[in-house]
């Protein structure tokens, strides 16, 4: 009788290494942190979906949206304005760097 206990003892203890050292919670461990890591990475992606969103909903409601794209991307000026355009000193460097570098 107390060979079978022991023998059921060791045979527990073994079973129990396997589960917490071996693979079985160390997993579940795992992929309990890449599951939270994919949910934060899921909650920024949808704050910028909402983002995009009321931009886009902006857009099809709203002149001053567009005005605004207009301006700033394509430089587009309303008539009877004046654009006026202020080159800084880095950029005019820049120019001249790329303008050098270009083959001829």
């Amino acid at each position: 009788m107390r060979w079978l206990l022991l023998i059921l003892l060791l045979l527990l203890i073994g079973l129990q290494y396997q589960l917490w050292f071996r693979g079985g919670m160390n997993e579940v461990w795992a992929l309990e942190k890449a599951l939270d890591e994919q949910r934060q990475a899921n909650e920024k992606l949808k704050a910028r979906n909402a983002a995009l969103a009321a931009e886009v909903e902006d857009l099809k409601t709203g002149r001053d949206a567009v005005e605004e794209r207009a301006r700033s991307e394509l430089g587009m000026v309303e008539q009877g304005e004046v654009l006026i355009q202020v080159a800084t000193p880095e950029s005019t460097l820049a120019k001249e760097k790329t303008d050098d570098e270009a083959p001829r």
